[in-house]
Formats: C-alpha cells, sequence, structure tokens
C-alpha cells in the first residue's frame, strides 16, 4: 500500500507537523509513505513539492484575490496527476490545503481514479473561507454576509456564499473519507457540506518516548531556572496572534497576586519575550523556536504548568506535547481543547474570553503542589493510553485499506 500525503508543508505548522508525525508512523510500520507539499523543509526522497507555475498564477492572482476567492488563481494544481509520487500512490491523504499552493476545484480529478482521506486540522474545509468561524454559524446555511472577512484566510470581497457553494459542488463529484481531529470538530462536521461522506474520529498521535517526563530539577538547571521557582510555559508567538489569544495572556498574567508573581518565571517557546516582561513584570526566560522533540521535552519538563490562552483551536500539538510530559496545562474552553486538557483531570478549563477565570486557574494549581502532582501522573496516563503514535497509525492503516476495498 502506497500514500501519497497532500499537505502544508513538511516540518512547518502545526498540520505539517502533524502529518509528518503520521508519515514517520506508517514508514516505522514499513509502509510506502510519500508527501507532496507546498513548501519542503526536509531533504528526503519522499518528500516532493508542488511545482508551480508562478508567472501566471501571479496573473491570475490579481483576479481571484479582488473578487474574494482564495487560490482558484493555482492553476499548478491541475498538473498534480502527471507527478511520479501520484501515479504510484494508492490511496491519497489530504491534510491542510488552503495555505497558497492547492486549488481545492481540482480534489474531483484527484480522487476520481484513486480514494481519498481528508484530514481536517479546522473549519475551513466547509465553510466560506474561515479556518475558525468563532461564534458565527453561517457555514451550516451557505455563508453569505460574513462578518470575520478578516479572519485567516482573509478575503477582501465577501463572496464566501460562492466559495461555499464551489466547495458544495466540488464535494459532489468527490470520493472522500474524511478525519477530524477532536470530537468538537467532529460534531461540527456533521453539520456541514461535508456530512454526505464517512466521518471518522481519529485524533493525531505524538511519540511518547520522545516526549516524556523528565527529571524537573535537572531540566531547570540546563535552563538556567532559579531552584524553587513557579515556572509558567507558553508560546510566546501567541502574542501576535488574536486568535491564540496573546492578549488574554498578558491580561491574566497581569491579574496575578503580587506575591505569586515574585516566585514566577515565564518560560517560552518562539518569539522574543521582552514584551511581557517590560508589561506584567515577570521574568521570562526566551528558549527560541526549538525543532527537535528532546529539547521541547526538557522544556515541558521543566514547567510547572503550561497556559495555552487560545480563543480558537482544533487539538493543539503543544497541548499534546504538554500532557505526554506529565505538564499540566491551563486553557480555555473553546473548540477541540477540552480533549486535552479535562478540568480538574489534567488541567484547569476557563470561561472563553473570562482572563479573571484564567488568572484564578493559574493560581490555583500553582499553589496546590498536590494536586498538580495528581494532574501530571494523569496527563502522562492518559497520552499513553489515548494518544500513542501507534495508535493513530494503526486506525489510518485500518482506514486506507477500507478506502481501497470500497
Amino acid at each position: 500500500m502506497k500514500i501519497l500525503h497532500i499537505n502544508q508543508s513538511d516540518i512547518s505548522g502545526g498540520a505539517g507537523i502533524a502529518g509528518y508525525r503520521l508519515h514517520q508512523g506508517l514508514l516505522d510500520r514499513k509502509l510506502d509513505s510519500r508527501l507532496l507539499v507546498g513548501q519542503a523543509q526536509t531533504k528526503s526522497d519522499r518528500v516532493a513539492t508542488v511545482q508551480r507555475k508562478h508567472r501566471l498564477e501571479n496573473r491570475l492572482f490579481r483576479l481571484s484575490r479582488y473578487l474574494g476567492l482564495n487560490n482558484l488563481n493555482l492553476i499548478s494544481s491541475f498538473d498534480i496527476p502527471k507527478h511520479q509520487f501520484y501515479q504510484e500512490a494508492d490511496v491519497l491523504n489530504f491534510h491542510n490545503l488552503h495555505t497558497g499552493y492547492f486549488n481545492y476545484l481540482t480534489i474531483p480529478n484527484l480522487t476520481k481514479n484513486k480514494p481519498a482521506v481528508f484530514t481536517l486540522h479546522d473549519m475551513w474545509s466547509f465553510t466560506g473561507h474561515c479556518a475558525y468561524s468563532y461564534d458565527c454559524d453561517r457555514w451550516k446555511s451557505g455563508c453569505g454576509q460574513c462578518t470575520y472577512l478578516d479572519s485567516y484566510p482573509n478575503v477582501q470581497r465577501d463572496n464566501t456564499q460562492i466559495e461555499w457553494k464551489l466547495k458544495n459542488w466540488v464535494y459532489s463529484r468527490s470520493n472522500l473519507i474524511v478525519v477530524t481531529l477532536s470530537q468538537w470538530l467532529t460534531q461540527q462536521v456533521k453539520q456541514s457540506l461535508l456530512n454526505r461522506f464517512q466521518i471518522h474520529h481519529i485524533p493525531n498521535g505524538i511519540d511518547t518516548e520522545a516526549y516524556q517526563p523528565l527529571e524537573r530539577e535537572l531540566c531547570r538547571k540546563i535552563l538556567d531556572i532559579p531552584p524553587h521557582s513557579k515556572v509558567l510555559m507558553f508560546g510566546a508567538q501567541s502574542l501576535s496572534d488574536s486568535r491564540k489569544g496573546g492578549d488574554l495572556l498578558l491580561k491574566a498574567l497581569q491579574a496575578l497576586p503580587q506575591s505569586l508573581k515574585a516566585e514566577i518565571v515565564l518560560l517560552t517557546m518562539g518569539s522574543s519575550s521582552n514584551q511581557i516582561t517590560q508589561t506584567v513584570g515577570i521574568k521570562a526566560i526566551n528558549l527560541g523556536y526549538l525543532e527537535r522533540d528532546r529539547l521541547k521535552s526538557v522544556a515541558y519538563s521543566a514547567a510547572d504548568l503550561f497556559v495555552f490562552p487560545t480563543r480558537a483551536d482544533n487539538l493543539p500539538l503543544v497541548l499534546q506535547e504538554s500532557m505526554a510530559c506529565g505538564t499540566p496545562m491551563v486553557s480555555f474552553k473553546v473548540g477541540g481543547v477540552p480533549d486535552l486538557v479535562r478540568h480538574n483531570v489534567t488541567g484547569y478549563l476557563a470561561t472563553p474570553e473570562d482572563t479573571e477565570d484564567l488568572s484564578r486557574g493559574i493560581v490555583q494549581l500553582l499553589e496546590d503542589d498536590e494536586l498538580r502532582q495528581q494532574m501530571s501522573q494523569n496527563c502522562r496516563a492518559i497520552a499513553l493510553a489515548e494518544y500513542g503514535i501507534e495508535i493513530q497509525v494503526q486506525r489510518y492503516v485500518n482506514l486506507y485499506r477500507q478506502a481501497l476495498h470500497n
């Protein structure tokens, strides 16, 4: 069985990383897995990029952008059937299709002679343009009159009803099996234009050997964290992303008791943490962008809590990584977050947008060592029981076989 994954990237972005982990898991099972991506960062004979017709597509972009219809200029997608990877594949696995490398109008042609699994990493596949619709549910009835035109991927003109109808037309002519990562997205898809297909809930898997609890004091020593500190970890890149709730995080940190602030060290991955220190007056250590799994495990293991102030998400990889390392989490009750942050089991779930509640959760868990230790054990146990990469791979293998049989 030869599987071809079509994705935004091999190892960039959440969908890219998740797809690559599945790809590696399939290879470990001695299955023939390959990637055809918009952007490649690894060098492998199993990874190739979609060949683009940049000059013509750039000219067409002006028209598609003006019309508010993203990615319809990408005519190179219609050449994918000529690619060796596609020709040799038995089954396709679509992942993230909306980052400017793929034209969704080609899906019927790609699935005409090859069955395909469509793994949904967000809501884009069934909306009129957006990856997350927040409080809008117009995608259930055809979109139009969009209140979130600036939401990623943004559009300049409200032709969301046309895009919704185009996607509906595409799916009516396609051979797909849909995979959702979270319970939340499963329920959304059942109410969407994708409900004509089989829907399977298969969470992303994680390597629980690469991500595992390490000796806390040693990890803190490696990272030069002062002893006896209370360590809060989060992704600093969230500060500049409204969906990731950077503004909510700053408000929650500002609301912490001054006595607790004096004990806290903020441990951040990603962009600079200078803004945090200046705004909330808490010492911060920024680790930059960490690529290696073991280095990230050291960081998670050094932390007392991982804070994730998101406004909208599916099944965040960072929460899975934190869980596997036995680090309790504090987040908002939105999207697929509750699948991982289980209130009073693996962490604290705050009311969406309520920064006082988020701050309350941080205080409660930092001050209750016994509760935090129990949550740490729960995190690791659930990661092993539900999210091991081997579990995910076996479920996909079964699904690929079913697709081929059908």
